[in-house]
């Protein structure tokens, strides 16, 4: 890249919206940012959900817009499909970072999102992007609201036959580009690395992967979004429109044996909110929540949940200890009644495990001089949680959003102002 800038105020790591929340705050204070995304897309998981929770309001439409603002801030500097490969401090305000930036095999200031390419590629493959529920080409735009909306070759899966070139009218392949790593300095880090999902393969007896039509609820929240793959609500083992659901509450969290004794804080919520959705997708239909405890703590969080049960949703207080499928792919739930204390047996035709969330520990690798904290959970540590909630054990590094624990999303976005807050004043000291 010619005239490149190897130099920026501060580095933001993850593009999720706490990390676009940071960088626009920091961007806005007339600070150079550089914001390293490893996905293709900015926007994090919150670009892929449906509605939010308690106010229903578009997630679409709400971030799209934060996400357009961050991409054209003259400020802002954006690596989407990179990663940071190492941090090391230099010294006070001066922290050195080196950063791969993956190919995507096609020209960036060329590609114009048209997808031309992606009829005529003979390769197909499961989408990431809408959690595996569908295919897409080995040539693809990641999704329709994508930002930057270019193509990238998936280049482990395609067959090299040069179709997407033929096809290109920008003639923007280039099977030529090559990984690039280049050191950056900075003098400030914001970790905003989010979260992972807790994988649900992991607990057998529930029966994820093995039975087509047991979802996790991000497939659901693809299904319910205005960009889904299908345009209504379906059973994925036979396409038809299910009619009696059942949500597993608490599915990879709370619970020891999966190391993750903690609670995810979201997951009720974000249940009950499919759970209506689902109500005005598939009137007929019945919605059955089977949980330990409910956790609706936050401002209309009560009231959303009792306007769930008024709509109809059924709430069934009991710990399922088995599913297994019948022979029309209906599934059977073992539970425990714990209103009755009695072991029963109900039939649905698809259920949603609402799994947990996981701190993704894997940022640790990327300190090298000093190693950054975690807590007990994996989370990033916060030094003093109460007053400076941001600050890490490394002076001049920051948390920001779901990277130092569970939190919904306007808990991130207070978190992301606090991180670039304390950014800005460590920043401030060396003018």
């Amino acid at each position: 890249m010619e005239n490149e800038v190897l130099s920026y105020d501060a580095l933001v790591i993850g593009g999720g919206i706490a990390g676009e929340e940071t960088a626009l705050n920091l961007a806005k204070m007339d600070y150079k940012v550089l914001l390293v995304e490893k996905e293709l897309s900015i926007g994090g998981k919150m670009i892929l959900l449906s509605k939010v929770f308690p106010t229903l309001d578009c997630a679409a439409c709400i971030t799209t817009p934060k996400v357009s603002e961050t991409a054209r801030h003259p400020n802002i500097t954006i690596f989407t499909g990179s990663e940071v490969k190492g941090v090391e401090k230099k010294g006070e305000r001066n922290f050195e970072a080196r950063i791969l930036r993956q190919p995507r095999y096609v020209k960036e200031d060329a590609c114009t999102g048209c997808q031309e390419c992606e009829p005529v590629c003979p390769v197909v493959v499961k989408d990431q992007y809408q959690f595996n529920l569908v295919g897409r080409k080995a040539v693809f735009v990641p999704f329709s609201i994508a930002n930057p909306r270019i193509a990238a070759i998936d280049i482990e899966n395609c067959s090299l036959c040069g179709a997407c070139e033929r096809a290109c009218p920008a003639d923007a392949i280039d099977f030529s580009q090559e990984p690039e790593e280049k050191t950056y300095q900075f003098k400030s880090v914001v970790v905003a690395t989010g979260y992972k999902l807790f994988d649900p393969i992991k607990m057998p007896r529930y029966g994820y992967g093995k039975y087509k039509n047991i979802i996790t609820s991000m497939q659901m929240e693809r299904e319910l979004a205005p960009t889904r793959p299908f345009n209504t609500i379906l059973r994925p083992g036979d396409g038809k429109m299910p009619d009696n659901l059942a949500y597993v509450l608490c599915t990879g969290s709370r619970d020891h044996t999966v190391g993750n004794p903690i609670c995810s804080q979201v997951c009720c919520m974000y249940s009950i909110k499919q759970a209506q959705l689902l109500m005005g997708a598939l009137p007929m239909a019945d919605v059955t929540i089977y949980y330990l405890h409910i956790r609706s703590f936050g401002k209309g969080f009560n009231e959303f949940y009792e306007t769930a049960k008024g709509m109809g949703v059924e709430f069934v207080k009991g710990k399922i200890g088995k599913i297994s499928e019948k022979e029309n792919g209906n599934l059977v739930l073992r539970y425990d009644d714990i209103e009755t204390g009695q072991v029963k047996e109900v039939e649905h035709d698809m259920v949603v495990l609402s799994v947990g969330i996981l701190a993704n520990d894997e940022i640790g690798q990327v300190f090298k001089t000093q190693k950054l904290e975690f807590d007990d959970y994996r989370y990033v540590k916060q030094i003093d949680e109460l007053k400076r909630p941001a600050m890490t054990n490394i002076e001049g590094v920051f948390v920001a959003g779901a990277a130092s624990g569970p939190m919904d999303i306007p808990d991130s976005i207070l978190s992301a102002g606090s991180a670039s807050s304390e950014a800005a004043s460590y920043l401030a000291l060396t003018e």
